[in-house]
C-alpha cells in the first residue's frame, strides 16, 4: 500500500480486508540468517532502552519486567532511558560507540525513518519474520517495510475538549472559526509525538502547498503551542483552554467513575491520526534470541491487555485480552488517517523544520 494510508477501525472484518495490502517485510535483499534460538533454559541480561513514562511503578515496563521474569527466572531485564531517545544510538553507530542496548522500545515511524536517513547501515536488525506471534498482529499498524521495528500499541491523535465549554470542531476550518479563538492548546511538533501528529495530520488535510497557511491561521485564532503533551495537558486541566491535542483514549486513564466532562473525544473530519509505537532489536545486540523471546512475549493476549491499559493505548494484536472497562472508554475514530514509512522518507524532517520556521518561532 503505497499511497496515503486511511486505516478503517471498524474491527476484525476491517483488519481482514486490510491485510492483502499490508506491506510486508522485504529486508535488505539479502538472505536472512537464521533464527537466532536459545539453547535450554532462557538466561541472562537484557537491557532495554524507551522513554521515561514506560518505566516506574504501574507501568507497562515494570509490568513487563516482573512478569518476563516471572516466566523466566534466569532473566533479568533492565530499562534504560537515552536523554535523547532513539537519537542517541544515531549518534553512537555513526561515530563508531557501542550500543549499550538490546532492544528499543517506542519507535515511531518518523524515528526510523530518521535512523536509515542519517546512517549508512541499520541500526535495529530484522525481527518480524522470526516472531512466532506475526500473525497476530494488525496489518495496518505495521510501519517498516523491513520488518525491524514491529507494533505493540497505537494512539490515535484527537481534540479532548470540556463539553461544558464548547462544543467539538467538526472539521479543521471550524477551528478558524471565531467560536474556537483562543480554545486550543497543542504542542511543539519538534518536540513531542503527539505534536507531530498532528502536524502530519494537518497535512494530510490541507496538502503540502496547503498546511502552512492553515497553521497561520490557526495562530491569528489564538492557538497555544506548548513544548510536550505534559505542560499542554497541565494547561489543559489549569482551564487555560476548552480543548488539547491529546489521545484518544484520555478517559481510560480517569475511569469510569470519574467526571468525564472535561475527557471529551473530539475527531476532527471523523478521523484520529493513528500513532503506533513499535519495537527493535539493535543489530548490534549480543542477546538476539533473548531479545526476540521478549518481543514475543510483549505480543502474548493477557500480556497485550496488560500493556495497553497501562500505556493508555489500543494493542497492537488481534487478540489483546481486554477488560470491559477500556473497551467502553477507549474511542477508537470511524477512520484513522497516518503517513507510512514512504511518504515520510525525505519529507518529514522538511515539513517539520518549515513549520518551525514559520510557527514555532512566532
Amino acid at each position: 500500500m503505497r499511497r496515503r494510508t486511511y486505516l478503517k477501525t471498524a474491527g476484525a472484518a476491517t483488519i481482514a480486508g486490510l491485510a492483502g495490502c499490508a506491506a510486508t517485510p522485504t529486508g535488505n535483499g539479502t538472505d536472512r540468517p537464521p533464527r537466532a534460538t536459545i539453547d535450554g533454559t532462557p538466561s541472562g541480561t537484557l537491557t532495554v532502552a524507551t522513554y521515561s513514562s514506560f518505566t516506574g511503578e504501574g507501568t507497562a515496563g515494570n509490568y513487563l519486567k516482573q512478569a518476563f521474569e516471572d516466566e523466566y527466572p534466569n532473566v533479568t531485564v533492565e530499562f534504560t532511558v537515552p536523554a535523547n531517545g532513539v537519537n542517541q544510538y544515531i549518534q553512537r553507530k555513526r561515530s563508531g560507540a557501542s550500543i549499550d542496548a538490546d532492544l528499543y522500545v517506542g519507535i515511531n515511524t518518523d524515528d526510523l525513518v530518521r535512523a536509515d536517513a542519517e546512517l549508512d547501515d541499520s541500526l535495529f536488525m530484522h525481527s518480524q519474520d522470526y516472531l512466532d506471534r506475526k500473525d497476530a498482529l494488525k496489518p495496518a499498524l505495521e510501519i517498516d517495510p523491513q520488518g525491524r521495528a514491529v507494533p505493540y500499541d497505537t494512539g490515535y491523535i484527537s481534540l479532548v475538549y470540556d463539553e461544558s465549554a464548547i462544543d467539538a470542531p467538526a472539521t479543521f476550518d471550524d477551528l478558524l472559526d471565531p467560536t474556537y479563538e483562543d480554545s486550543l492548546i497543542t504542542q511543539n511538533a519538534q518536540q513531542s509525538d503527539p505534536g507531530k501528529a498532528f502536524l502530519l495530520w494537518t497535512i494530510d488535510a490541507k496538502g503540502e502547498d496547503g498546511y502552512l497557511d492553515y497553521w497561520a491561521d490557526l495562530l491569528d485564532n489564538g492557538v497555544q503551542i506548548l513544548d510536550d503533551w505534559q505542560p499542554a495537558y497541565n494547561a489543559y486541566m489549569n482551564e487555560e483552554a476548552p480543548m488539547v491535542v491529546s489521545y484518544s483514549t484520555d478517559q481510560v486513564f480517569y475511569g469510569a467513575d470519574a467526571d468525564l466532562t472535561r475527557h471529551q473525544i473530539g475527531f476532527i473530519e471523523d478521523q484520529g491520526y493513528a500513532n503506533p509505537e513499535t519495537m527493535a532489536r539493535f543489530e548490534a545486540t549480543d542477546q538476539p534470541a533473548l531479545a526476540r523471546l521478549f518481543m514475543d512475549f510483549i505480543l502474548q493476549p493477557e500480556v497485550q491487555g496488560q500493556v495497553a491499559e497501562r500505556n493508555v493505548q489500543f494493542p497492537a494484536v488481534t487478540d489483546a485480552q481486554l477488560d470491559e472497562t477500556f473497551a467502553e472508554l477507549a474511542h477508537e475514530p470511524p477512520e484513522a488517517v497516518t503517513f507510512d514509512y514512504d511518504e515520510l522518507q525525505g519529507n518529514v524532517e522538511e515539513w517539520t523544520d518549515e513549520w518551525a520556521r514559520q510557527v514555532a518561532s512566532k
